[in-house]
């Protein structure tokens, strides 16, 4: 029997898949793919007759690479020349790829990179085109780098509207496009950027954000982990409200919603940028279910307690199941499945090398 749900693992040191039934309970895991490349990014691509595996690989011989998979990762391809590289005339040289996102129409795929760059795809991933309205921007001189680097970690197309896309780079903040990526506006009203003294605190640009995730009732409804803080936004990105408070901190890296709940998003709270591990060491996940008005601690008396390893910012998922299932890996190397929305959890898999991506799908 075909599997029910595909789960797809990109560590430091490449990429394992576990399938399972609709359950979700007992877990067949395999792997390794592209051993010692590092994965960054996943993607399953549902769209048309056959889905589409998508994985961005880093190898340390052979350079960066997006590989795609359509028999559910039993074989997998790759372009010449890696299917994504930055034009001549940049002068720049692609190091990773740090997310792989459907667009709205058919065929086109979003990659966030490292320099931090958007590009686009519109054959399902194959080959990919620069978004020079991004990359010429006269902000992106002035963008830092994150702990982790300079990239592009989050991009978020509008379901109702291809025009519209919002991004979110370390450390360059939230930009936002209305005409299908020509042109780009900073959009970090409210959003603190607590490495910075006084009135600079809350600049234009500059803030590190961790991870934005869209609301699947409200589209214009948004949530944002920061470097420090966690905000929501209600207009589509263009001012964001606090809503930290009834978390244990401040801090962390993942954000998910819910897949059909408006209202519903978690998070994984990480102590500080000093100890980057659970609060205490209790690996938790924490769910509000009225947007950001309060929150709850999930995984008490399953997730385990002693856990000292950060969960990075897109190492947890949700799938589409009802209910739906919620996803975690550590950095070490540790997988966690939730079949109940977080209620009951389960180790998928243990001892692999640092989790970097999660992504889960239900598979018709």
């Amino acid at each position: 029997m075909a599997p029910a749900t595909l789960l797809m693992i990109g560590t430091r040191k490449g990429l394992w898949l576990a399938t399972s039934d609709a359950e979700r309970r007992d877990w067949e895991v395999t792997g390794p793919h592209f051993p010692m490349e590092e994965v960054y990014s996943v993607l399953l691509d549902a769209r048309g007759a056959q889905p589409r595996l998508l994985a961005g690989c880093s190898s340390s011989w052979f350079g960066p690479q997006v590989r795609r998979s359509d028999d559910l990762g039993a074989t997998w391809d790759e372009t010449p020349n890696g299917a994504l590289r930055f034009p001549d005339d940049t002068g720049t040289a692609l190091e990773r790829v740090w997310q792989l996102v459907p667009g709205v129409d058919d065929g086109v795929v979003w990659a966030g990179t490292e320099p931090g760059a958007i590009f686009r795809s519109t054959d399902r991933g194959e080959t990919f085109e620069l978004v020079r309205g991004l990359w010429d921007h006269p902000q992106r001189a002035e963008w830092g780098a994150g702990f982790g680097g300079q990239a592009f970690h989050t991009i978020l197309p509008h379901p109702d509207d291809a025009q519209s896309v919002l991004a979110a780079i370390s450390t360059g903040g939230v930009y936002r496009t209305s005409d299908g990526g020509e042109s780009w506006s900073a959009s970090n009203s409210g959003v603190k950027a607590e490495f910075m003294p006084g009135e600079r605190s809350y600049p234009e640009f500059g803030q590190c954000v961790h991870k934005v995730a869209r609301d699947s009732g409200d589209p214009d409804r948004l949530f944002l982990q920061n470097h420090g803080g966690v905000y929501r936004s209600d207009d589509g990105g263009g001012t964001w409200n606090d809503i930290a408070p009834g978390l244990p901190t401040e801090f962390g890296f993942a954000m998910v919603t819910h897949p059909r709940r408006t209202g519903t998003a978690y998070t994984f709270p990480i102590s500080d940028a000093g100890a980057r591990w659970p609060v205490d060491g209790h690996a938790r996940v924490w769910r509000t279910d009225d947007a950001g008005a309060s929150w709850q601690a999930l995984g008490d008396g399953d997730l385990p307690d002693g856990y000292f390893a950060a969960v990075m910012r897109d190492a947890m998922c949700a799938d589409a199941h009802d209910p739906a299932g919620l996803y975690f890996g550590g950095r070490n190397g540790a997988v966690w499945a939730s079949p109940d929305e977080g209620e009951t959890w389960s180790e998928v898999v243990s001892g692999l090398p640092d989790v970097m991506v999660v992504r889960a799908a239900a598979l018709s």
